[in-house]
C-alpha cells in the first residue's frame, strides 16, 4: 500500500500509487492485480490524473524465485493499466516483462511486450 509504480504502457499515465491489492494479502507481487490512483499523467492521454484504475504488477524490486532455482529481480516497480475485463488499455508495453505473467492469465500483456524475460 502506498507504493509508487511506474506505468510502462502508452495509456497516458506515468506514475501510479497502489491503494489496495486485490489478492487479499498485505502486498502485491509479480502478476498480481492492484487498485491504484494516478499521480502523474500525460496531458492528452486516455488516463487522467486522480483517476482510480486497475493495474497488473509486471516488474518488482523484490526477488521472486523460479522453479529452476533462479531468481528474477528488477531495478524498479512497474505496472500495466488494465480495464475491468482484464484487457490492457494501452497498445504498447515498454521494457522487459517476466514470463510468470503467463501463469496468471495475462497473455495479452506478454504479446504486447517487446522483451520477455
Amino acid at each position: 500500500m502506498g507504493t509508487q509504480l511506474k506505468v510502462v504502457d502508452n495509456s497516458g499515465a506515468k506514475l501510479i500509487c497502489c491503494i489496495q491489492s486485490l489478492k487479499g494479502r498485505k502486498g502485491a507481487r509479480l502478476g498480481d492485480t492492484i487498485v491504484a490512483s494516478v499521480k502523474e499523467a500525460q496531458p492528452r492521454g486516455k488516463i487522467k490524473k486522480g483517476q482510480v484504475v486497475r493495474a497488473v504488477v509486471v516488474r518488482a524490486a523484490m526477488p521472486r524465485g523460479r522453479c529452476d532455482g533462479s531468481e528474477v529481480k528488477f531495478d524498479d516497480n512497474a505496472a500495466v493499466i488494465i480495464s475491468k475485463q482484464g484487457e490492457p488499455i494501452g497498445n504498447r508495453v515498454f521494457g522487459p516483462i517476466p514470463g510468470e505473467l503467463r501463469k496468471k492469465n495475462h497473455v495479452k500483456i506478454l504479446t504486447l511486450a517487446e522483451y520477455v524475460v
